[in-house]
């Protein structure tokens, strides 16, 4: 992973929810002042103060496109300082780095309050005190510590509701010597593992719905609805849906965000379809496996995969 991008995706968004901590929005604290264009590096100025205790937020750029929903994911371009005390830090920039990313699952409380209801095409501001970020913990991993306050920047590109799934036409269910699936609109799909069928021994790519959109290309975040099961088992050891959250992830970045049958895989693909990976150890998780997904170094993964965007 990306050593700062997985402090978005885990440590900095990801949480826990933090009892007690309310919703405010306060003006009382230091004026922090962004310029800039949707879509653009914003300059972005806080004082040379000590931070408020309030949760400050601001649109600074109004939207047109659909309104945030609590159990919406979004794809969006974001900064964040770390302000300690009278000195500030930029410790992540999607827009230098241009790869924006997804915010899915639980929020800082102080981001969930900023953003929800904010509609796409919108920028907003965060200004998130302690006790609406990581509380009297802090963050090691992300160098946050519990006096620390977040400013984040947020440019909202794209809403995913938790149900989406591939919008193409059907051309396979799969079957014969692979795995057959079988699915219901805006639900997880089933995987059927052939019982009398070998693994194959070589990485395996169906089509199973055929998108219309653009080919995913190399370097794009690329947001995904997955089912991920073993071969050996027949069993589902991860899912995005279980969760209630699509997943993101750079693709053909380096290092790799993903296991390599999903990198080779993917790349190519058109957006809004679905696809079957057949994936042996050597394309997945290697001779070592995963113990903690009960996956064994020779175990072959079968992905059903259904791809919603490529930003």
């Amino acid at each position: 992973m990306r050593r700062i991008a997985a402090l978005l995706s885990v440590p900095l968004l990801a949480v826990l929810a933090l009892a007690g901590c309310g919703s405010s929005t306060s003006s009382s604290s230091p004026t922090v002042s962004v310029s800039g264009t949707f879509g653009n590096d914003p300059t972005v100025k806080i004082p040379t103060q000590t931070a408020g205790k309030s949760l400050v937020t601001k649109t600074l750029v109004q939207g047109t496109g659909p309104a945030l929903t609590k159990t919406d994911a979004f794809v969006g371009n974001y900064a964040v300082y770390i302000w300690s005390g009278k000195t500030n830090k930029l410790a992540e920039s999607t827009f230098k780095t241009k790869s924006p990313a997804l915010f899915s699952g639980q929020l800082l409380p102080g981001l969930q309050t900023a953003l929800q209801g904010k509609k796409m095409g919108s920028r907003v501001l965060a200004v998130i005190p302690p006790a609406q970020g990581y509380g009297k913990s802090g963050n090691s991993q992300a160098g946050v510590t519990a006096k620390d306050t977040l400013v984040f920047v947020v440019d909202m590109i794209k809403e995913f509701p938790d149900t989406a799934s591939a919008s193409g036409s059907k051309v396979s269910s799969g079957g014969g010597s692979l795995p057959s699936v079988t699915a219901k609109s805006g639900a997880a799909p089933t995987i059927t593992i052939p019982k009398s069928a070998k693994a194959p021994s070589t990485l395996v790519t169906k089509t199973l719905i055929k998108g219309t959109g653009p080919a995913v290309a190399k370097g794009q975040t690329v947001i995904t609805q997955y089912v991920g099961e073993i071969w050996r088992t027949g069993k589902v050891f991860d899912s995005s849906w279980s969760r209630g959250a699509p997943f993101g992830f750079t693709i053909g970045a380096t290092p790799s965000q993903v296991i390599t049958g999903w990198d080779k895989s993917l790349i190519g693909k058109t957006v809004g379809s679905r696809v079957m990976l057949v994936v042996p150890p050597a394309d997945g998780y290697g001779k070592t496996g995963s113990s903690q997904a009960g996956i064994k170094g020779t175990d072959t993964l079968v992905f059903v995969v259904d791809i919603l965007g490529a930003v």
